[in-house]
């Protein structure tokens, strides 16, 4: 089940993503760190009612947020659809001993089924330049690759924004 999350969740959706970035820098890939994403950051997306969590068993198994907000580092970048009635996915994120077992695409169902039941016009998302798993999970769901952006809290290098027109 994909549903929104709850404040007293916060916690367990932090170490999900902690577990992640572990994870993710053992396979050489510094897309996140100890300060992203953080627990404010989890905060705020539950306050403007945007982070969703897969739960199955009672245990959450992966995390979502999905957002009409764009961030500003999106702005310069060249898009196929104009700057408006998009919908934005962020820190997709499923705990790592689940990896493999489909969650991330139905999370990335979610947002999508989401975003047409609204009328948007597209997804746009950006994931590591260094994480090549990512760029091919988000090209074999007809994502086009576009310009890049940087995180320099996060790295100094590049990732890539993707869209996907609906």
């Amino acid at each position: 089940m994909i549903r929104k999350a709850l404040f007293s969740e916060v916690d367990s959706i932090h170490e999900i993503t902690q577990a992640c970035a572990k994870a993710m820098i053992a396979k050489g890939i510094f897309q996140w760190n100890e300060q992203y994403p953080s627990k404010d950051h989890f905060q705020k997306d539950i306050e403007l009612e945007e982070l969703y969590v897969l739960e199955e068993e009672s245990r959450i198994k992966g995390i979502i947020v999905i957002t009409e907000i764009v961030d500003k580092e999106y702005l310069p970048v060249t898009w196929l659809t104009e700057n408006k009635n998009n919908f934005y996915v962020h820190r997709l994120a499923v705990d790592p001993q689940y990896w493999g077992q489909g969650y991330a695409q139905q999370l990335m169902d979610f947002a999508e089924h989401q975003a047409r039941n609204k009328n948007f016009i597209s997804i746009r998302l950006d994931t590591f330049s260094q994480n090549k798993h990512n760029q091919k999970f988000y090209e074999a769901r007809g994502y086009q690759r576009l310009g890049n952006i940087y995180f320099l809290n996060q790295s100094k290098q590049a990732f890539y924004c993707y869209e996907l027109i609906l």
